[in-house]
């Protein structure tokens, strides 16, 4: 139980992270969604393989093993913050996050089912309803703020659940090759440094803006710095403690640290409904952090032998 309430911890703390990611964005409005998203997740992925490269080394046998699944997962690194910064900018904020966010833990839970006959507890079920009923509640209540039109509002939509989906395919991805006794640093080095990399021809193509000024390149180093590089490492420690539909179940905290970051910093109103959305999402954390069947639900993975350096990491 003490691993998967680090785990539950290192998950909560990254979806924190992530939750800035559309704040941050505003300050960069010369800088396009796909250069913000390439930026982000092409550096912070490389970083991720830069930091992993002993990992690397020793599982190369293990790895070349998995080459099909890593690059699976790989290409849904890529798609995930193209699509996901081009909903913020098509349909908002928080429509954007929202939308992304909440359609990641249907996505993963029918990952499981599907590929792993895990069936899901009643207790996920729950925490899942209650987070998708608060954020819709938080997407309704921001709905009437203007957006281009309802065109742009229902590609954004759309792009939104393609970024929840590829989410869910990219997390089920490393915690099945963590499962199967390869290394937390080698697992997130391969799928993100081989996704950071196929974004790097995005970056250089839309990438100019964000030389235009102290501003823009400042953003685009924490977006690639602190919630890619560092809330993934954190995102890494917690998939080896807990499933992949509970990690992004936890993740539904994200949509509520952006809309509570959008009326603090950039002045948006929330209304009643957008509170009490928060305060449902809120419920749904509760009912994971104290639901009896988690610790089954999430066991640890064994241990690697290609990698003892990171097969208990501390938080």
């Amino acid at each position: 139980m003490k691993g998967t309430t680090s785990g539950v911890v290192a998950i909560l703390v990254t979806a924190f992270l992530w939750g800035t990611t559309g704040t941050a964005a505003t300050f960069a409005p010369d800088a396009g969604p796909l250069a913000i998203g390439a930026a982000a997740l092409g550096i912070g992925g490389l970083l991720q393989a830069a930091i992993a490269l002993p990992s690397l080394g020793r599982a190369r046998r293990d790895l070349r093993s998995h080459t099909g699944m890593i690059v699976a997962g790989a290409v849904a690194v890529a798609i995930y913050p193209l699509a996901f910064y081009s909903s913020m900018h098509l349909a908002g904020v928080a429509i954007g996050t929202v939308v992304s966010l909440a359609s990641a833990p249907l996505a993963s839970g029918i990952l499981e089912l599907i590929l792993e006959r895990k069936p899901l507890s009643g207790w996920w079920m729950m925490a899942a309803a209650l987070g998708i009923a608060g954020s819709a509640m938080l997407c309704v209540a921001k709905a009437d703020q203007p957006t281009a039109s309802a065109s742009d509002t229902l590609f954004g939509i759309g792009l939104g659940l393609i970024a929840g989906i590829t989410y869910a395919l990219y997390s089920w991805v490393v915690h099945r090759l963590i499962s199967r006794e390869i290394g937390r640093a080698a697992a997130m080095g391969a799928v993100f440094g081989f996704g950071g990399a196929l974004l790097i021809p995005v970056l250089l193509l839309t990438g100019a803006p964000l030389l235009a000024s102290t501003e823009s390149f400042t953003v685009a180093a924490y977006m690639a710095l602190i919630p890619m590089f560092l809330g993934y490492y954190l995102f890494g420690l917690g998939l080896k403690r807990v499933r992949p539909s509970t990690a992004t179940t936890l993740t539904l905290i994200e949509p509520a640290v952006a809309a509570l970051l959008a009326v603090v910093v950039v002045g948006e109103q929330l209304t009643t409904l957008g509170w009490a959305g928060l305060a449902v999402l809120a419920v749904a954390l509760v009912v994971l952090g104290v639901a009896p069947t988690n610790s089954d639900d999430a066991a640890p993975a064994a241990p690697s032998r290609e990698d003892p350096a990171v097969a208990a990491p501390r938080l």
